[in-house]
């Protein structure tokens, strides 16, 4: 027995937006070092994002190079997103067949060349392999047209691309909008349900909320650090902060957390997606040329908690967001994602009452780069169980890993 006095019991957090980048990119992450930083945290199961990894996650050899590669590594249990890309959707079935829990694609270009974006013809023949599946497409909901125009404006008018502001101007509001105004066309005519990744864009809320009045299926995430800064608060240069979507302005802040309180906005996830300092190109400054991406994993539990305590949302909240709704949206429900009698006893005990200050030694990922440093934060995890065993606890871990792949049946 043990008695963990006035401490908060939660089932373990499930991230299903986490850049592992392995195989391949191992140099920018790795299992082993994100899986300790999620169990350091409190997240007993990530989902990896198919992207980064070398081979992509884009057909079964990949993914079972990503397994192999994984194999003996993981702290906390994992899944992961098979990828769409042009010219894939016949390697669909095998890998639907082979237990990913559904698909991720870009309506822009990824970042990552071997990661090619989609278009709506694309789209469709995708969701022609995944109608009557059950799984989900996941898609990075900014489409390409506004992005280019804005970015050809800036640079025909000299901007300055070391401040903020321009780099923020180069991904529009519309970029999101015209993305999700495309995926709701799509869900509407293939009934496949479809699932938005890290939305920044509260402009896009009021088609999301006549979609659900309609009863499409579409789900939606927003992520920890579009809840957490403001773009008015972020320093011209600091590409710490530089993600895509973007961080917008605290008045969208505002509106994404009443969106997300209201039940509009489905889940929290991070999008832990790190690289090696010198992509972030710290020294110039400018948000051009630096890799666009957050390290965060480990951060999300007292980051959400702190912002929640602000605006006086109570803790049972933060188990929906960040544990219950990611476990269903990866077909984790039955194991994951709640303290309840058959579900994998994963387990976090959390101090809410506890206030630190964030430094490198608290970064358990593998690059000590995040926006979060020095932020000031409430709560904090003490102890990380995972299937019943303590995998995590105050500063030390288990004396082996032991997650385990989630293979959807």
């Amino acid at each position: 027995m043990h008695d963990f006095g006035d401490f908060v019991l939660l089932p373990g957090l499930v991230d299903t937006h986490v850049h592992i980048n392995e195989p391949g990119r191992t140099e920018w992450e790795g299992f082993e070092s994100a899986t300790r930083a999620a169990a350091a945290g409190g997240v007993t199961t990530l989902v990896d994002m198919p992207l980064n990894c070398v081979p992509e996650t884009t057909s079964i050899e990949a993914l079972r190079a990503k397994r192999a590669a994984a194999e003996g590594k993981t702290w906390v249990d994992w899944a992961a997103w098979g990828g769409v890309v042009r010219g894939n959707a016949e390697a669909i079935p095998a890998l639907a067949s082979g237990g990913v829990p559904g698909f991720k694609c870009f309506l822009i270009h990824s970042g990552v060349d071997g990661f090619s974006w989609v278009d709506e013809p694309d789209l469709r023949l995708a969701l022609k392999q995944l109608r009557g599946t059950g799984l989900p497409l996941l898609a990075h909901a900014e489409v390409a047209g506004p992005v280019e125009a804005a970015v050809a404006e800036l640079n025909r008018a000299g901007a300055d691309w070391g401040r903020y502001a321009t780099f923020l101007s180069s991904r529009p509001d519309e970029a999101e909008s015209g993305a999700i105004e495309l995926l709701i066309r799509l869900v509407e005519e293939f009934e496949t349900p479809v699932h938005v990744v890290h939305l920044s864009s509260a402009k896009t809320l009021p088609m999301i909320a006549d979609s659900r009045r309609r009863g499409l299926p579409i789900t939606v995430e927003t992520c920890s650090h579009y809840l957490w800064f403001g773009a008015q608060d972020i320093p011209n240069g600091a590409t710490e902060f530089k993600c895509a979507p973007p961080i917008r302005e605290t008045a969208n802040r505002e509106a994404l957390w009443e969106a997300l309180a209201g039940g509009l906005i489905d889940m929290v996830t991070t999008d832990h997606s790190p690289c090696p300092p010198e992509m972030k190109h710290r020294e110039e400054g400018r948000w051009d040329l630096a890799w666009g991406g957050i390290a965060s994993l480990g951060l999300a539990l007292p980051v959400m908690w702190t912002a929640m305590n602000r605006r006086g949302i109570q803790i049972e909240r933060l188990v929906k967001w960040m544990s219950g709704a990611p476990a269903v949206l990866a077909g984790l429900a039955e194991r994951k994602g709640s303290l309840a009698v058959g579900r994998d006893a994963d387990l976090v005990v959390f101090d809410p009452d506890t206030s630190w200050t964030v430094s490198e030694d608290d970064l358990r990922f593998r690059h000590k780069v995040s926006p979060y440093m020095g932020a000031e934060l409430r709560g904090r995890v003490l102890e990380t169980w995972l299937r019943g065993e303590p995998v995590y606890s105050v500063g030390h871990f288990a004396d082996a890993p032991r997650g385990r792949e989630l293979v959807r049946e």
